[in-house]
């Protein structure tokens, strides 16, 4: 994790974990450190974690007692905590969706830093990445190092299946395919004309 240059971001990452943990709440982490857990390139500024929404509560109970600071700002699909000064995310409804059983039985247990944890897959990663482009944010060069990075560990037929709705995830794909990005060539198991 050198390239983060950061190395107190892991420390509070790894703390948030070790209280989600001995507090018996679900968790998965997401996210820019998601990507490095997965061997991609990634940085990013803060540190997300998906949880349930009723663990909501009992999570900044829990991470509040162990020194940490809450806030719950005006979107209503997360909360936040502090490490002093250092932000994690705590979602709980990432891409208008709920966070459920499922999104947690599609995660890999991988170490981050020696400690091992839930990692949302890489496929999962791709889709929320894809369906957080909007017309008001649209930023294809932050998706870019995801893809590339993790394109062998993506299921990209079901990133296009799950996307599919979503005009700027389809016009991020068509960037890929002409990119040569996809595996299988460039039309990542598509005929073009």
């Amino acid at each position: 994790m050198a390239e983060r240059g950061d190395e107190t971001l892991v420390h509070t990452l790894k703390k948030v974990a070790a209280v989600l943990k001995q507090s018996e709440i679900p968790f998965a982490l997401g996210g820019s450190f998601a990507v490095y857990a997965h061997g991609g390139h990634s940085s990013d500024h803060d540190v997300d974690f998906l949880i349930r929404q009723q663990d909501v509560d009992r999570a900044l109970e829990a991470l509040v007692e162990a020194g940490f600071t809450a806030e719950r700002p005006p979107e209503d699909w997360l909360v936040k905590v502090y490490d002093e000064g250092r932000m994690v995310d705590l979602i709980h409804r990432p891409i208008e969706t709920p966070v459920t059983e499922e999104t947690f039985a599609d995660t890999i247990v991988r170490p981050v830093d020696a400690i091992h944890m839930p990692v949302l897959s890489a496929s999962q990663l791709m889709v929320h990445k894809l369906l957080s482009f909007s017309q008001h944010y649209c930023d294809f060069a932050r998706a870019l190092p995801l893809a590339r990075s993790l394109r062998e560990q993506i299921d990209w037929e079901r990133v296009r299946k799950e996307t599919q709705h979503s005009p700027y995830a389809e016009a991020f794909l068509v960037l890929l395919d002409r990119l040569d990005v996809l595996p299988g060539g460039a039309s990542g198991g598509r005929e073009t004309p």
